[in-house]
């Protein structure tokens, strides 16, 4: 619920860009956010429908697959994905630059502390922490009550007592760029009001998070559901308009680039003059010396956008599983961590939003460029979805009442088609250049990725396939070869369990790459007896792989049908250092022998003193989600 929220950042998005013409543009952010709320509402509406039909919380991605095939549903993931990964930055940076406002110490830093608060949600999410109802919902409420309460006592400021202060900004004079000193006129001026459209339209994001989360409702799930839709929607453009139109009553100035946009007594205030969010700017000037409520808006609202960027790393390891298991993605993300949760998944998202933190600096500005795109293509594929699904349940249906019900709810969505192309084209048509590119192109790479995993998979299979009439043929002998390079404990253990499968044949092999040690080795096996022949193989290069592997596959053509099992004895180490130390040669020759049909390779391990505190280390496993119970 809490993505559905974050409509509020979306006006700092509206005023940065009408600034560009000046303050004379700002006149237009009233009609913009009306359109936006408009717009909003419309896909509310449709989503309503989509949670009906499509209770099971598959979401776009199950809606366009199953009206639209794989391809559609396919689109829809790699929109979705790309989507959830820019919901994570943007969120958190959105959230760090609010709470700069009110920390300073924040400022200049966003993009550390975005990172920061990204690995810390990774950190909490790979323990399995989970939205639980009764705990997110506290700090959701609280900053719809912060925010409407906020906007309620602005107004009442403004109609009964006539007494609104002036936000902090509103003495300074806001210069439009080069192109626009004589206002908004022309195809420049439609061109920038579209752009603005498609900047508010980001308000739109979070809504399809409601119908990926039905199962979480309470029967009945999809009455539950899209009365909840309704509702955030509703709460969504009120604080919308709200947050418009007390910016526009209190004179709020808001540019781009603000160091030279915006003077004071006509001189620009340059790079030192730190620019609020509007938030920041409405709850100060409203609040006045009542500073604890500037800091409860701040608090919420920065906590709100980490229940956003919360959302994602719901969503993204859960589609993204369900992608493994479709065989469109690796198969490792279907797996759960220790902690029940989707371990790679929740990484993988982790990592990207950092990476376009980092690469964006925290910027919400151009990181919201990227971010509308795949949420409206994924608005398209569903919409189009569930026309096919409502045209395909009426060539069926015959009672007139659920016929009218049907026609009524393809209505909404052809409506809601209409509605979310259009600001698509829009947005293409606006932002391709300041970033739009970026998001299309990660989708398309996606978009191929998959495929070419799906085709692996799909390549694998076949050939693995079992034939109906297969015989289960045995080899005709199995040969047994043991890895010696000096005679210890591991080698002695990797002997008697070669001897204890019982081979056809059996040896220990060494390579000659120094002659006095193989003279020592071959003297103390005679002297201790060892019931196995000892080959000594020449190697004039001191090369160690290449000699074993020449002999192995020896063995192999003289007997094709025959098996023959390499017994390699290694270290088990407790440190990650010691690993670099020891079983490289043992690395290198496993790595050689698996490509070499015919052979088995088995590691016959020597567990180290330094293991043991890794063996008496607590397990975490479904029965202990929490570390052992206190006696």
């Amino acid at each position: 619920m809490a993505e559905g929220l974050v409509s509020f950042a979306t006006p700092d998005e509206v005023f940065l860009t009408l600034s560009v013409a000046g303050l004379s543009a700002y006149a237009f952010s009233w009609q913009i956010g009306l359109v936006v709320a408009l717009v909003m509402l419309t896909v509310v509406a449709s989503y309503r429908q989509n949670v009906h039909a499509y209770p099971s919380g598959g979401g776009d991605y199950e809606v366009a697959t199953v009206n639209l095939g794989p391809t559609a549903g396919l689109t829809v993931a790699s929109a979705l994905l790309v989507d959830y990964v820019l919901t994570v930055a943007v969120s958190v940076s959105s959230g760090v630059q609010n709470a700069a406002s009110a920390l300073t110490f924040m400022r200049g830093h966003e993009a550390l502390w975005s990172s920061i608060v990204v690995i810390v949600l990774m950190a909490l999410n790979l323990r399995g922490v989970r939205e639980s109802g009764s705990t997110f919902a506290i700090p959701t409420y609280c900053f719809m009550f912060g925010v409407l309460a906020m906007a309620g006592y602005g107004f009442y400021r403004y109609f009964v007592t006539s007494n609104l202060p002036m936000a902090a900004s509103a003495n300074l004079e806001l210069r439009p760029e080069a192109g626009f000193s004589g206002g908004l006129t022309g195809i420049a001026a439609a061109f920038l009001l579209l752009r603005a459209f498609s900047s508010g339209c980001a308000a739109l994001t979070g809504v399809e998070a409601i119908s990926n989360g039905v199962p979480a409702f309470r029967k009945p799930k999809s009455k539950n559901a899209a009365t909840t839709l309704l509702l955030l929607g509703s709460i969504a453009v009120t604080m919308l308009i709200s947050i418009i139109v007390l910016a526009n009553m209190m004179h709020l100035r808001f540019a781009e680039n603000p160091g030279e946009q915006l003077l004071r007594n006509g001189v620009p205030v340059g790079n030192s003059y730190t620019q609020e969010t509007v938030m920041a700017q409405i709850s100060k000037a409203i609040f006045g010396d009542f500073h604890i409520g500037f800091y409860f808006i701040t608090a919420v609202t920065g906590l709100i956008l980490v229940l956003a960027a919360n959302t994602a790393f719901n969503g993204f390891p859960v589609l993204a599983s369900i992608l493994a298991h479709d065989k469109w993605l690796p198969a490792q993300l279907r797996n759960r961590g220790d902690r029940l949760a989707y371990s790679n998944g929740i990484i993988i998202l982790a990592l990207s939003a950092v990476f376009l933190i980092i690469a964006f600096d925290a910027q919400v500005t151009r990181l919201i460029q990227l971010y509308i795109v795949g949420v409206f293509v994924s608005f398209n594929m569903s919409q189009t979805g569930m026309i096919r699904h409502w045209n395909r349940l009426l060539k069926t249906e015959t009672n007139n009442s659920e016929r009218a019900r049907m026609k009524r709810s393809r209505g909404i969505n052809m409506f809601g088609l209409f509605t979310t192309a259009t600001v698509l084209i829009v947005v293409l048509a606006t932002k391709f250049t300041k970033g739009a590119y970026m998001a299309i192109i990660a989708m398309l790479l996606l978009f191929v990725l998959m495929k070419a995993i799906k085709r692996h998979y799909s390549r694998v299979s076949t050939e693995l396939r079992v034939a109906d009439d297969v015989q289960m043929a045995l080899p005709a002998r199995t040969h047994a070869i043991v890895l010696v390079s000096k005679i210890h404990k591991p080698t002695l253990r990797a002997i008697s369990y070669a001897r204890a499968t019982r081979p056809s044949t059996i040896e220990a092999i060494t390579v000659d790459a120094d002659a006095d040690e193989t003279e020592a080795l071959r003297a103390q096996w005679e002297k201790m007896e060892i019931p196995i022949p000892l080959r000594v193989l020449a190697s004039p290069y001191r090369e160690i792989v290449r000699p074993i592997m020449d002999h192995v596959k020896s063995i192999h053509r003289e007997g094709p049908r025959d098996i023959v099992t390499v017994f390699i004895p290694e270290y088990v180490v407790g440190h990650w250092w010691e690993q670099l130390l020891h079983n490289q040669s043992a690395l290198r020759l496993k790595s050689r022998l698996l490509f070499t049909p015919g052979v088995m390779v088995t590691s016959v391990p020597w567990q180290l003193e330094s293991t043991e505190n890794v063996i008496e280390r607590p397990a975490h496993g479904p029965n202990s989600l929490r570390g052992p119970r206190d006696k």
